[in-house]
């Protein structure tokens, strides 16, 4: 399963209340955080919730044996 790395880039002051809950939701604390989460339609959702605040890229899976 891959893996997306989500950075926190914008803040959410005068945002909807919504948005910051999402925020929250996808674990960030600050402005500028990283979190990797697995790539699936519930996170993706909360991503395109909130697509002007955060920047999102692929991770590649690491393979451990």
């Amino acid at each position: 399963m891959s893996k997306l790395r989500i950075t926190y880039k914008k803040s959410v002051i005068g945002y909807a209340r919504n948005q910051k809950a999402t925020i929250a939701s996808l674990g960030f604390r600050r402005l500028g955080q990283s979190v990797i989460k697995h790539d699936n339609p519930a996170i993706r959702g909360m991503i395109f919730r909130v697509r002007h605040l955060v920047e999102v890229e692929e991770v590649a899976d690491e393979v451990t044996a």
